[in-house]
């Protein structure tokens, strides 16, 4: 059995990657920290896991790294930076599910997350861990940077319009709408249930959001030139999931058959990306628990643009899922193993 090792365990993204690992029949947990948890039991934070995982958490040290294969890093941006490095010298595969090292430019990083790049000799050696894109990329990889949850949306909606040249890339205009967990397990005003209950709210509007420049690079990457994009998150009254809607204007006139055409042809073989038929479009409920991501779209033949959904599990597809995905890819095992199961529904 391949043993991973998963350094700060204790957030949401960290109970998902044991919930995904305990059913991978390749791969078993050899350590989970969390420093202000040591010596807690996983099910006492996580009853869901109880007689699943039997571990308590510890604190990390550079001694763990010697029970493990591959090591997932699920700390928050800036305290990633801290420990990769010494993971990485040790010659064990490292999936960073933080922000710290999707962009090669420490200044880009510093500007949209507010944190001096203590790591800056690491920038620009993590393959970008959308695997739908950069699957080439990922299997030669010791070292992968996970996307985003709200980059993945994104960049799953429209990575087919702007490979296949099929918009103008100045008009495109981004929606999407996450659960609280995307905000952490940490207590805060604005995810408390009186706070979100029966209440629908956007924020970092304006272009702050820190996602923006990743969902920009991955698509200047694809369409050969720079693109900037419009994008507003929104956080609404549900556990987890996100629904994003990107609008662009097409570049010549096309019915909706025909970009439905074109998203199965592109994501053809693409196990975890479901191209629904015409007239049906994606819900969050139905990818909850699982890997998938579901598009559907529509063309408004009025203005002549495509309007594509896309729904994900933030915590899944959105962060855990996706860095099982790559560890499948890195580790040359079949893409989907471990992540076969279905969304929860109802």
């Amino acid at each position: 059995m391949i043993k991973a090792g998963i350094v700060g365990a204790s957030g949401f993204a960290g109970a998902e990657l044991m919930r995904i690992i305990t059913g991978h029949p390749e791969v078993e947990i050899a350590f989970v920290t969390a420093n202000q948890h040591k010596g807690t039991a996983v099910s006492d934070l996580y009853p869901n896991l109880t007689g699943v995982v039997e571990k308590n958490f510890t604190i990390y040290d550079p001694s763990l790294l010697k029970s493990a294969e591959v090591v997932f890093v699920g700390l928050p941006h800036g305290a990633s930076m801290q420990v990769v490095p010494e993971i990485a010298a040790k010659g064990v595969k490292v999936i960073d599910l933080s922000g710290d090292f999707r962009f090669s430019d420490a200044a880009v990083y510093e500007s949209w997350y507010g944190v001096e790049h203590a790591a800056r000799g690491m920038l620009g050696r993590a393959a970008y861990g959308l695997s739908e894109i950069y699957a080439d990329g990922i299997k030669k990889a010791a070292f992968v940077s996970n996307p985003g949850c709200y980059a993945t949306g994104a960049l799953l909606a429209l990575a087919p319009l702007i490979k296949g040249d099929m918009i103008h890339s100045n008009t495109i205009v981004i929606d999407s709408k996450s659960g609280a967990s995307g905000a952490g397990r940490s207590p805060k005003q604005e995810t408390l249930y009186c706070t979100i209950d029966e209440n629908l709210s956007g924020y970092k509007v304006g272009g702050k959001h820190q996602h923006i420049p990743e969902i920009e690079m991955v698509l200047s990457d694809l369409a050969k030139e720079e693109i900037a994009v419009t994008f507003t998150p929104h956080l609404v009254p549900m556990g987890r999931g996100i629904l994003t809607t990107a609008y662009a204007t097409l570049s010549k006139r096309l019915t909706t058959v025909q970009v439905i055409e074109l998203f199965s042809k592109y994501y053809e073989g693409k196990p975890f990306v479901k191209v629904l038929p015409e007239e049906k479009m994606p819900q969050t409920k139905a990818v909850a628990g699982s890997n998938y991501c579901h598009i559907g779209l529509a063309v408004d033949a009025r203005t002549n643009r495509a309007v594509v959904l896309s729904a994900i599990d933030n915590l899944v597809k959105g962060a855990s899922g996706q860095a099982v995905q790559n560890m499948n890819l890195m580790l040359g095992l079949p893409e989907d193993m471990g992540l076969e199961m279905i969304g929860l529904y109802p």
